[in-house]
């Protein structure tokens, strides 16, 4: 340890998407290559000295406490701990927060020392990893709602593999056996014998922890819910989501001095005959043991929706991934053109 390919591939993986804008601090982190990394990762992260780095990815995250505020991390992955360095501008973002942080360098801001805050939830305290659909984010949750964290990778690839690499750094882990017997049959464990229904398939790590996956129950919840939002749609049988992809809105910023844009998070669903815009709660579902009273928004909201029909045509920009898109629509008010030429209407 480390290993050249262990060098090589954190080396590849510490790159900042280009889409996002970083702190200094971030941008040198992002900076180190190979075993100047590791050894920022021993001298300034890493907490026992046995440790080993085994992973590395840059994600947006979202925290149980503040549901609102998606902020860009450097996940670290290593034998004892899963560490998410933060642009230090997130302890600002959310001043009810504050005390979850227990910041106390506000000293720092106007010197040439750019601070970063990590948080720790040590894979002892890990109890489930919840995947998103078609693997585009992965919740992690500990004991408390101090513990829950949200990956936003937005890509099946990186999802897919952090999660193997924790299966694998899990499996180092010495816990006390289970005390229910290990022996349980296939239907016992992933079925409920009552309803005789599948429950979401449920993997249950030998360390203990269950690694959650959805079932097609939540696609064809899903379904149901565009269907709500579409008018006159009568056959639910009919409808298929074709696509449903975690993406950005670009709103442009008018009248800064430069040509800015935000970028707003949102649920990217095509049917075959729709496009849709949710905005969509990644954090509180499925609802924690702990909680005592459901979230306060639902957990897909529509932002805009718009029928294939009235799409012009697409946009493609040239950059390289994320590859940006426009639709641009007919917007007619009355969108049914065709209800009101009936033969009276060409009369006198």
């Amino acid at each position: 340890y480390p290993s050249e390919f262990l060098m090589q591939k954190i080396t590849e993986d510490n790159q900042i998407p280009v889409h996002v804008r970083v702190s200094v601090s971030l941008q040198y982190v992002a900076g180190l290559k190979g075993n100047a990394l590791v050894e920022f990762f021993h001298g300034n992260i890493a907490e026992v000295e046995n440790e080993e780095l085994r992973h590395l990815m840059w994600s947006s995250v979202l925290f149980y406490k503040t549901p609102s505020v998606e902020v860009m991390a450097c996940v670290l992955l290593s034998t004892k701990a899963i560490y998410f360095l933060l642009d230090d501008s997130f302890i600002h973002a959310d001043e009810h927060q504050s005390d979850f942080w227990n910041k106390e360098n506000s000293d720092c801001e106007n010197s040439s020392f750019h601070l970063s805050c990590c948080f720790v939830l040590k894979l002892n305290d890990l109890q489930s990893v919840n995947v998103g659909l078609f693997d585009q984010y992965f919740r992690i949750t500990g004991h408390s709602a101090d513990h829950i964290v949200t990956c936003l990778t937005r890509d099946s690839y990186n999802t897919h593999t952090f999660i193997q690499q924790l299966m694998a750094v899990l499996s180092l882990l010495a816990r006390t056996p289970s005390p229910e017997p290990v022996d349980k049959d296939f239907y016992s464990e992933f079925g409920s014998k009552n309803t005789g229904k599948m429950e979401n398939y449920e993997l249950i790590h030998s360390s203990r922890v269950k690694f959650i996956y959805p079932n097609e129950e939540e696609i064809g919840d899903l379904a149901f819910l565009v269907a709500e939002k579409m008018d006159g749609l009568t056959n639910l049988h009919s409808l298929n989501i074709l696509l449903y992809v975690l993406a950005f809105q670009v709103n442009h910023v008018e009248g800064s001095a430069q040509n800015t844009s935000s970028l707003q998070p949102k649920t990217l669903i095509l049917t075959s005959s729709d496009l849709f815009l949710f905005d969509e709660d990644y954090i509180s579902y499925p609802l924690p043991e702990f909680a005592k009273e459901p979230p306060k928004r639902d957990k897909y909201q529509l932002a805009d929706g718009r029928r294939i029909r009235d799409l012009d045509r697409v946009l493609m920009g040239y950059q390289t991934y994320p590859q940006a898109l426009t639709f641009v629509f007919d917007d007619v008010q009355n969108q049914d053109l065709m209800q009101n030429l009936t033969l009276d209407y060409f009369g006198e």
